[in-house]
């Protein structure tokens, strides 16, 4: 018995570390790999900078030119580590989401978030609003995301309890509310049609440091509560009455679980715009590899969660050169092709 949970120790371990120097890789890869023409503001286009270049830069060595130096730390890096971020933190999401709701189908967006953001976006973007400058969208954006899962919540509860099917559908209710709202945003929207598009195609375009020291705080206080709480999750999957005979406080578990899933949802949307399917996919992908214990599914979908993200916005910055995609639409190509895949084997799956 001890030798079997030596080697489950090892192997998870094993595990991580794998896939956070596949992660160390990934970023050194996108930061060598980007726009070949001028890229504004007055800083020359380049056709290729080394790996000996990014290393020695990052680490603060050689001597390279000025214009290296500003390609790597203020334009490439900002925006990898952000997308690291947001995908760490949707994957994160949507695990700990399907956990709660012992439902494949589950994913961050799934209470409304998504399209509460949306709206919060699109009614900046309309008003012209500019109450906290360049941050106005960010900030508006994220407190509609939260109040959207807050009304799903207080909706769904009813004396003391919150039935999670009452909470699926009465997020669903929501989601539509919100989905009506943009869709009126964008009748009146005139000019500004093109800008709530872009943002709900999701993409790191206007990625800065700034962006990334606002949500990196709560985005790594909601994944190490997450991670934390991972043994109770898996308790979880038995069932809301076998998870009370265990010791389980089964309501403030769901509350402690959907606030902090809100909380880095809305951290990561608010940035990005809308990018689909890597809280959905990614844990069934990580759930066949490594299983569904969430003390190990839960940080491995972290980490994967950021390669898949970072890799996803390389590739729209290179694939049509010296213009770049929206990278919601690179990862709904790739992600609903592999997700009707795993429909096909759910049959031969363990899911939970």
């Amino acid at each position: 018995m001890e030798k079997t949970y030596y080697r489950k120790r090892i192997r998870w371990l094993t595990i991580i570390i794998g896939l956070s120097i596949a992660l160390l890789f990934t970023v050194l890869f996108a930061l060598m790999t980007g726009v070949m023409g001028p890229i504004g503001n007055g800083i020359p286009g380049i056709d290729k900078i080394s790996f000996r270049a990014v290393f020695e830069i990052l680490l603060g060595k050689g001597n390279w030119p000025d214009t290296y130096k500003t390609i790597i730390l203020k334009i490439r890096l900002p925006r990898i580590i952000l997308a690291g971020l947001v995908g760490s933190a949707l994957a994160v999401a949507g695990c700990a989401m399907q956990g709660l709701f012992r439902n494949p189908m589950a994913s961050p967006y799934i209470l409304g978030a998504s399209s509460g953001a949306a709206f919060g976006a699109s009614l900046v973007i309309v008003l012209g609003l500019s109450i906290f400058g360049i941050y106005t969208m960010q900030l508006s954006a994220f407190i509609f995301a939260v109040q959207a899962v807050f009304v799903v919540y207080n909706i769904a509860r009813c004396k003391g309890r919150t039935p999670v099917e009452t909470l699926l559908l009465a997020g669903i209710a929501v989601g539509c509310f919100f989905s009506a709202l943009v869709s009126f945003m964008k009748y009146i929207s005139g000019e500004e049609l093109r800008s709530i598009v872009f943002w709900l195609m999701g993409g790191f375009w206007s990625a800065t440091w700034d962006k990334v020291y606002a949500i990196f705080p709560l985005i790594i206080l909601g994944v190490g509560v997450l991670l934390f709480f991972s043994k109770a999750l898996n308790i979880m999957l038995t069932g809301e009455s076998t998870a009370m005979h265990l010791g389980i406080e089964v309501e403030n578990m769901k509350r402690i679980v959907l606030i902090f899933s809100t909380l880095i949802t809305a951290a990561a949307v608010s940035v990005s715009g809308i990018i689909g399917f890597v809280g959905l996919i990614i844990p069934h992908v990580m759930r066949i590899i490594v299983g569904p214990d969430h003390r190990i599914l839960l940080p491995s979908s972290c980490i994967t969660g950021a390669i898949f993200l970072i890799l996803a916005d390389t590739l729209t910055r290179s694939i049509i050169e010296p213009t770049e995609l929206p990278v919601g639409i690179v990862t709904a190509l790739l992600g609903a092709p592999f997700f009707l895949y795993l429909l096909r084997r759910k049959k031969k799956v363990k899911w939970w």
